[in-house]
């Protein structure tokens, strides 16, 4: 009969592994909720700044761009998804170049930590599509294809 000391490690063994697998199971949700909390701690000074700073630069409404959607892409240039996430960036320059801005937004530098805390990003590469005017109109945590990004501009600009 086995003691209690190797049930208790087995019991210990099953919770952290129920655990891991939870966090892989609730990942999306989490980081909507993280992403939401993290939109909400954002000062009112910041949040009207950065809202002045995205329409001046993402609202082609105003005619002094023509792009149908902006890509921004939050990441960091140590992070290996972030790297593989370099190569669909140049895809969409070189297939869209007049319909696409691409914006590439390095979390680790000072001067984009507004931004990612107005769009709320909690994990990189976080990819954030705004529409013609500069609101948000689609957004993904993680590796996102070449393929994935031409379905999802598809959906938006058909």
């Amino acid at each position: 009969m086995p003691s209690i000391k190797i049930i208790g490690n087995y019991a210990i063994l099953f919770i952290i592994i129920l655990f891991l697998v939870s966090l892989f199971i609730f990942k999306g949700s989490m980081n909507t909720l993280i992403s939401k909390k993290m939109k909400e701690q954002v000062g009112e000074s910041t949040k009207k700044s950065m809202a002045m700073y995205v329409d001046s630069a993402y609202n082609y409404q105003n005619g002094k761009e023509h792009y149908q959607i902006t890509f921004l892409e939050f990441g960091a240039t140590g992070c290996s998804a972030c790297r593989l996430m370099e190569k669909v960036l140049e895809q969409v320059r070189n297939k869209y170049p007049s319909e696409i801005k691409v914006q590439f937004l390095n979390v680790l530098l000072p001067a984009n930590q507004d931004m990612m805390k107005y769009y709320g990003v909690a994990a990189i590469p976080t990819q954030v599509f705004l529409d013609v005017s500069g609101k948000e109109v689609f957004r993904h945590t993680g590796y996102f294809s070449f393929d994935d990004f031409v379905n999802e501009f598809q959906k938006i600009h058909p």
